[in-house]
């Protein structure tokens, strides 16, 4: 019985004793008074069960039969077995004419074991034990946000924490997450703390090569390469969770270090640079926790500064051509003759580009002195760009349309000087310009004004006395003459202006 039922007894228990008139309980129970009577007639006849819908247990009157509810469900299993409650519906429709609501099919896939709730569905990742040494395992990783607000562009920055103990060993705002920026990131860790035994990364393609059987490559990206000379494993996560410690610490950020960046007023990536340290020791010293063994599985750094440099940068090989020419990232690097590019032709040479922009062509570790001549460079056309670098990609592509100039291509009419003139307006009694006049009454009219252009070249004022004006009923159609534009026959616009304005038939 439900809640409203135990309400209607109530009431209509109380009309029956007399504390209640009929009219105060329609008010009461939100009825009319008719209902109400109705109801207590009712209650009066067969007790409280007799307020209970007469409707309920019993099937609706719009349930589809049984034989639709199997035809359909027999469908979905046979068919789409892998399709959802909504998609199945659209289908059932269009393709078998069978009109289902969406939630009454969903209701009969899972009283089947079709489909499965989202609750049923959620799934449990088992906690992972930390590591118990500090420096065994180093979780890396990226956040793309708007770390200044709108005081400044939004950048990346890169994460490093130690597994074991949660502290925070190495922080950089960079533009994107790319090779350079985590090639950067290591030669500031490794000069700090040394060489640790692994990075725990994810499936990113500055970590790892995406596609297994590619033609080309040794099979390793520049950061693996490089931390394979360094002697440090990469590994890749298999999902989020699994390097879940790197990714909270990220949402961390995006709250702590957003403030402590606006409080200290900075807008830009070199100032944020200089202020992390000193977050960074905040930090730890409020949240990082020792580890469960005191060794440091951090090893020192055995070679000379120079080498890793060497080592932290692209490093790829390039074929040497006829002409001492060799093309890198779409540049055409042309080698100096001497006594060690004379016998590279045909040969390949090892190109080192660096971080800083520094770019070097050597042979058997020695340099060779190059000119560079540079295409235009551009994001590719239909260039296969990572999310995680999506907004860096934009930018370059924004900042190179502000600066293209559309080159200004001259016409053939424009090559020739063609000047463009005014339009010519033909009527019915148009004269070309320059051409006699018959014999009549208006030839006389022409050989003055000839006359008049040949002693002074414009018309004078005794004209207009000579010829008075008439009325235009006197005119005769020789003497309709539209005026002429042309600019190049002074002689025939005068003629034809003195001759259409002052001459008429006697």
């Amino acid at each position: 019985m439900s809640e409203r039922d135990v309400k209607r007894i109530q009431v209509l228990a109380e009309v029956r004793s007399g504390q209640r008139t009929v009219v105060s309980a329609a008010a009461v129970l939100e009825l009319g008074v008719r209902q109400t009577f109705r109801l207590l007639s009712r209650y009066e006849a067969g007790g409280a069960g007799a307020l209970i819908h007469q409707a309920r247990g019993r099937a609706s009157n719009r349930q589809l039969s049984a034989g639709i509810r199997e035809y359909a469900v027999e469908l979905v299993r046979t068919k789409y077995a892998d399709f959802g409650p909504t998609l199945a519906t659209e289908i059932l429709l269009e393709k078998h004419s069978i009109t289902i609501g969406r939630e009454t099919l969903r209701r009969w896939l899972m009283a089947d074991g079709l489909w499965l709730s989202r609750k049923q569905r959620k799934t449990y990742h088992q906690p992972r034990l930390r590591r118990e040494r500090f420096g065994e395992l180093v979780q890396i990783d990226g956040s793309d946000h708007r770390w200044f607000e709108d005081r400044g562009e939004p950048c990346t920055l890169l994460v490093f924490i130690d597994d074991a103990t949660s502290r925070l060993m190495q922080l950089r705002f960079v533009l994107s997450e790319s090779t350079d920026s985590y090639l950067t990131a290591v030669h500031g860790y490794v000069l700090a703390f040394g060489c640790p035994v692994a990075f725990y990364s994810d499936k990113h393609v500055v970590f790892r090569v995406n596609k297994p059987n590619a033609v080309g490559g040794s099979g390793m990206t520049q950061l693996g390469r490089a931390l394979a000379e360094l002697n440090i494993e990469i590994i890749c996560a298999n999902s989020s969770q699994a390097k879940g410690r790197v990714e909270r610490v990220n949402r961390t950020l995006q709250d702590r270090l957003v403030k402590e960046l606006r409080l200290a007023n900075i807008c830009d990536i070199s100032a944020g640079n200089v202020f992390l340290p000193a977050f960074m020791n905040q930090f730890n010293e409020r949240f990082a926790i020792p580890s469960a063994r005191p060794e440091d599985l951090h090893r020192p750094l055995s070679i000379p500064m120079e080498k890793l440099t060497d080592i932290l940068c692209h490093r790829e090989q390039r074929y040497v051509g006829s002409q001492l020419t060799l093309s890198y990232d779409r540049k055409r690097i042309i080698l100096e003759r001497n006594s060690l590019s004379e016998g590279l032709d045909g040969k390949y040479v090892d190109v080192y580009d660096f971080p800083d922009g520094r770019l070097e062509v050597r042979t058997k570790g020695l340099l060779l002195p190059y000119r560079l001549f540079s295409k235009d460079q551009r994001v590719s056309h239909t260039a296969i760009v990572e999310n995680k670098r999506l907004g860096h990609a934009l930018a370059v592509i924004k900042a190179q349309q502000d600066t293209y100039i559309t080159p200004k291509v001259n016409t053939n009419s424009q090559k020739l000087g063609y000047v463009k003139r005014g339009r010519n307006v033909y009527g019915p009694d148009y004269i070309e310009p320059g051409t006699p006049i018959a014999e009549g009454p208006c030839r006389g009219e022409q050989e003055s004004v000839d006359q008049e252009v040949a002693m002074t070249g414009t018309r004078s004022s005794s004209s207009a006395t000579k010829y008075p004006k008439r009325s235009s009923n006197s005119r005769s159609n020789c003497a309709r003459v539209q005026f002429a534009r042309s600019k190049s026959d002074v002689r025939s616009r005068l003629f034809l202006t003195a001759y259409s304005r002052r001459i008429t038939l006697p």
